[in-house]
């Protein structure tokens, strides 16, 4: 029997803030966090961003849920909730990520469309060790798609499995990734806020987990100089009001089977593709995976079964079928990298932008693309408060609070050698 409820939310940094309340208080709903941490940076930073409110008192904020949303956790006697912000009056939270992804689903869900979303999360195990430095997790027969303990000796992903069944977190696939000490997780497809808040907490706790048994499981886009980098795959589809799939154009997919929406979808996510970039690459460090020839999503582009295009077109058809935008990474916060896409979606289908050919080229040496996302954090933040559209659509509150911390990073980033880099990150994501 749980006898303390950890409240928590994610905030403009990808940072899981919270606190510990009594059981008892899991029915009132709601809890007080102070609004300027919105204006907390990674270096503890206090700074005046735009709806932070930092030099107006640092008011409180409200943070409310409902009973229905209270889960059990992975630590004993304790259950948890993600709630929605609200600022003292009563309204709902300008800046708060999770209220961009509900405003994202209710934009669809006016055009008849449920989105379905499903995150592919990928991260590095780091450990420290005898002069306390970090390095890769001790993996000696570590190889793509690689399972069993020459692939992770300590069983720790043995550990994050069981608690994910516990828990009722919905397991498509673990595996072992490219690179030593790199893994893949990913959950099943579900209604988008449900599948975000199931990733967020699941982020959580295997990183927790790993922790506890001396490992550093960190999300980061490039913390390892020398090895790849790690995404966040983000594939969605529509159902429409007969509970089908509204990509489903036939029993074959790809970009030869894609029908108007489909076609419409992707048409936004190639048009916005720079100024996503702010909003779903948001660290310094992205920029150290976000290259040419990385599989990375750098390219402006899109194509069917290629994993070197930003905007992959499913080979699957009929109820299976889907797009995939591999750009993100987890230093983004998920709602907001998912409403960002959502909303990119939305605006090609809705303003019929041209649609480019698929790339052919092998995505190496050879592109049909000439656009790439931006060479930095600071090009990346200028590229998107320059995309108005895109900045409306996910919200200009939030933008205005993105963006601000995203600049005021730049300098504290900027002359910081890797090693450097990935420290000032390493400990939040």
């Amino acid at each position: 029997m749980s006898n303390r409820l950890r409240a928590v939310f994610c905030d403009h940094l990808s940072i899981m803030r919270g606190k510990y309340l009594p059981a008892s208080k899991a029915k009132a709903g709601h809890t007080r966090f102070c609004q300027s941490v919105f204006g907390t940076h990674y270096d503890r930073d206090l700074l005046p961003s735009p709806s932070s409110k930092m030099m107006e008192g640092l008011p409180d904020m409200e943070m409310q849920w409902q009973s229905e949303d209270v889960r059990e956790s992975w630590h004993d006697s304790t259950d948890i909730v993600i709630g929605d912000l609200f600022d003292a009056a009563g309204n709902p939270l300008g800046i708060c990520p999770r209220g961009a992804l509900k405003r994202a689903i209710s934009a669809w869900e006016a055009k008849g469309l449920t989105p379905k979303v499903g995150i592919e999360l990928e991260g590095f195990v780091l450990q420290q060790n005898e002069a306390g430095k970090l390095e890769p997790y001790g993996s000696p027969g570590a190889v793509v798609y690689g399972t069993g303990p020459f692939t992770d000796p300590h069983r720790f992903n043995d550990e994050i499995w069981e608690a994910s069944e516990e828990l009722g977190f919905p397991i498509e696939m673990f595996t072992a990734e490219y690179d030593a000490s790199q893994f893949e997780y990913t959950l099943t497809f579900d209604d988008a806020l449900k599948a975000v808040d199931d990733i967020v907490l699941f982020r959580l706790m295997a990183r927790e987990l790993a922790f506890e048994q001396g490992l550093h499981l960190t999300f980061m886009p490039k913390p390892i100089e020398e090895a790849g980098g790690s995404g966040l795959h983000i594939n969605f589809s529509f159902l429409d009001r007969d509970g089908n799939n509204a990509f489903d154009a036939g029993s074959k997919g790809g970009p030869d089977h894609m029908n108007d929406l489909a076609r419409g979808c992707v048409s936004g996510l190639v048009h916005h593709h720079k100024g996503l970039a702010g909003l779903i690459a948001p660290t310094a460090n992205s920029y150290a995976r976000l290259q040419p020839a990385s599989l990375s999503g750098y390219w402006q582009n899109w194509g069917g079964d290629h994993r070197n295009v930003t905007t992959r077109v499913s080979e699957e058809g009929g109820s299976k079928a889907r797009l995939e935008h591999r750009m993100a990474d987890a230093s983004a916060n998920p709602y907001t990298a998912v409403a960002s896409v959502l909303q990119a979606a939305l605006l090609g289908m809705e303003n019929d932008y041209q649609l480019p050919p698929a790339e052919t080229g092998n995505g190496f040496d050879e592109n049909d693309a000439t656009t790439g996302a931006a060479a930095s954090l600071e090009e990346a933040i200028g590229d998107l408060t320059k995309d108005k559209a895109l900045c409306a659509a996910v919200g200009q509150d939030l933008v205005d609070n993105h963006a601000f911390m995203k600049l005021e990073e730049v300098p504290k980033t900027k002359d910081l050698s890797f090693e450097a880099q990935r420290d000032f990150y390493i400990n939040f994501i």
